[in-house]
């Protein structure tokens, strides 16, 4: 039995897709041999954020590109490096962050595309395999450490990097952490944990710590899990659920009120809000390489991130 009411179904369209000329068809992917069971990989596409001119930037993951779409829809490769980039956020000096699964926290210069390490380890201890990332108002940093963890060993980890440069573990129990976003106050994170098909609420204390951290909403079905996290002006939580070809929105209160539909492939990995007001949902298919579109005017609100 549903504790609540069937959610509002919202529609998508394709925004923009992959061009050919980008699309990778000679060339073997060590990521793609495991990842995707030896498949041949076009493209991944993840980590959509939205800089201040309105270009969206993206992260492509098997091959190591970092993509730049100008709101016109004209592609143009930002970056390409030995990696395999997830997570991208955009500072708000403009440099761009990236979490990595290989390297650990990079940043990208825009204007010369140079990519170099910022945080590699800690105490000289590599990362798992750096996952997501968002930055709170007074510039600290929050990411995932996923790597390989899951319900069959919950030891992945998040983290945050302080302004004044502290890095500090929140916890190390996780199963599959992915997408991360503060909520509107800053006193609680959002921790997608794609493997265990949950999103995790953690309460942040004044002390720096996490306490008494708990479920927020438990999904089901699709063929992994939550994957990418946004928040709207109301404190409303858009859940990318991979494999299920939907994102779901959580009122704070955890009651679902929409169910995005994808109308291309069911790798809905991420989600960022974008267009000229804000009120435009887009969300990365990344199967197909698609980037889809959902007016959020619907929903009666305008929309905000923590991305910039």
């Amino acid at each position: 039995m549903s504790l609540y009411p069937p959610p509002e179904e919202l529609t998508t369209t394709v925004w923009s897709a992959m061009p050919g000329k980008f699309r990778i068809h000679d060339r073997e992917s060590s990521w793609a041999a495991v990842n995707k069971r030896g498949r041949d990989v076009e493209c991944f596409l993840e980590g959509p954020s939205f800089d201040r001119a309105g270009n969206l930037y993206l992260v492509d993951v098997p091959w190591g590109r970092i993509f730049r779409v100008s709101p016109d829809k004209e592609w143009a490769l930002a970056a390409e490096y030995d990696g395999w980039p997830n997570g991208l956020k955009i500072h708000r000096d403009g440099r761009i962050f990236i979490a990595d699964y290989r390297h650990g926290i990079m940043v990208l210069d825009p204007d010369s595309g140079r990519i170099e390490p910022f945080l590699t380890d800690r105490y000289t201890e590599h990362f798992r395999g750096c996952n997501d990332l968002v930055f709170a108002a007074n510039g600290d940093m929050y990411f995932t450490d996923q790597g390989q963890s899951g319900l069959h060993q919950p030891d992945g980890r998040v983290y945050r990097h302080t302004a004044a440069g502290r890095l500090e573990r929140l916890i190390d129990n996780a199963p599959s952490p992915n997408g991360i976003v503060l909520d509107k106050d800053e006193t609680v994170l959002y921790v997608a944990m794609t493997r265990g098909n949950s999103v995790w609420r953690l309460p942040l204390m004044e002390d720096g710590g996490v306490s008494k951290a708990g479920l927020f909403v438990q999904l089901s079905g699709g063929l992994a899990g939550p994957d990418g996290l946004a928040l709207d002006e109301d404190d409303r939580l858009f859940v990318a659920h991979v494999g299920n070809g939907t994102v779901w929105v959580f009122t704070r209160f955890g009651e679902p009120v929409y169910r995005v539909r994808s109308c291309a492939g069911i790798e809905t990995t991420n989600v960022a809000f974008g267009g000229n007001d804000g009120k435009k949902l887009f969300i990365v298919e990344s199967g197909t390489g698609s980037i889809l579109e959902a007016d959020l005017d619907v929903a009666g609100k305008g929309m905000y991130s923590h991305s910039t």
